[in-house]
């Protein structure tokens, strides 16, 4: 028999595998008894990381405490994609032996109070990996009270975040400005603030390098802006509209698309739609969106292995590492443009 993973011992108990992760590393969350089913399937199988029959003290000591850094405004009503990177994370850092733990950075947090996170104040972690873009000055207060490893993952900064893991927005997007035009399409915008994060910034820059390659202009009004400086995502259509929008995430594709639905508008037949992540929204249907799909659990890895270099040797690890993903076609473009 080959190695026994979480997912095999989620199989034999009928629960998730973020279920059997938290049973056995002692989170909370997960009943007692069910702890111990848990627990007695993992001995079971011969999970080799199974650490029921040790003393507390040694559990701990066995394994690296990762801290998981997360902005509040990223987990709202609609930002659950970090859920899904934090969930790989944690599945991920079991499989290398290590523990994590996370904590929310206060809305307030990220510019005003610049409170560092209690599980490091308390000393409970040993590696901090931060999730998503924060404030500038936050990171230079972590970066002057922090002695221990940090790697930033989905967010990269030249100067203060530069141990980090990024998808490839600029080229994803730029291939999925090619899939438009490509099909005939000249009359393309781009939804999303681009001052919002360094990811969205990317996404515009790969969008406009393509339409600058093909000599096309961007009309003004097709820049539009999709969420506020709190991150709630909201954004309303001019009047005259382009071919083909490219959209900075699927949650804004999937918004568009009701958007254009309530103007009579059909998808792709009057107006094309691509969108980034390739991650489907709660509480919208699947509407089969072009996009680009990112490779998720190739970044969680990378950037565990950043984090355990630098357990092993500080000066060690440091730089941007980039994950390429690939282009998905759905159903929302257009096949033919006469």
């Amino acid at each position: 028999m080959g190695k026994v993973r979480l997912v095999d011992i989620a199989n034999a108990v009928g629960v998730s595998t973020v279920t059997v992760h938290n049973a056995l590393t002692g989170q909370k969350g997960v009943s007692e008894s069910l702890r111990e089913q848990i627990q007695k399937a993992a001995e079971e199988l011969g999970y080799e990381n199974h650490r029921k029959a040790r003393p507390k003290a040694e559990q701990t000591e066995d394994f690296q405490k990762i801290g998981v850094l997360i902005a509040e405004r990223y987990l709202g009503n609609h930002t659950t994609y970090y859920w899904k990177l934090y969930q790989e994370l944690a599945l991920a850092a079991t499989e290398k032996q290590c523990y994590t733990t996370i904590e929310t950075l206060k809305n307030g947090d990220g510019g005003q109070h610049l409170e560092l996170p209690q599980m490091v104040l308390q000393n409970k972690v040993e590696g901090l990996i931060i999730v998503g873009e924060i404030d500038k000055q936050y990171i230079r207060r972590l970066r002057e009270a922090v002695t221990i490893p940090v790697v930033f993952l989905d967010f990269y900064d030249h100067e203060l975040a530069n141990d980090a893991v990024i998808a490839d927005n600029f080229y994803g997007m730029y291939q999925m400005t090619e899939v438009l035009l490509e099909r005939g399409m000249k009359e393309i915008g781009f939804i999303g603030s681009i001052y919002s994060t360094s990811s969205i910034m990317d996404r515009y820059c790969g969008f406009m390098k393509a339409m600058t390659q093909h000599r096309l202009n961007v009309h003004p009004k097709w820049l539009i802006e999709d969420r506020n400086a709190q991150g709630i995502v909201e954004f309303e259509l001019p009047r005259r509209l382009p071919e083909a929008f490219v959209c900075n995430c699927d949650l804004v594709a999937g918004m568009l698309v009701y958007k254009l639905n309530e103007r009579g508008l059909k998808v792709p037949d009057d107006v094309s739609v691509v969108g980034f992540d390739n991650f489907l929204y709660p509480g919208y249907a699947d509407m089969k969106i072009t996009t680009y799909e990112v490779n998720t659990k190739a970044m969680v890895r990378v950037a565990i292995k950043k984090l355990m270099k630098q357990f092993k040797n500080p000066n060690s690890g440091r730089g941007l590492e980039i994950v390429s993903g690939h282009v998905v076609m759905k159903n929302s473009v257009r096949r033919n443009v006469p």
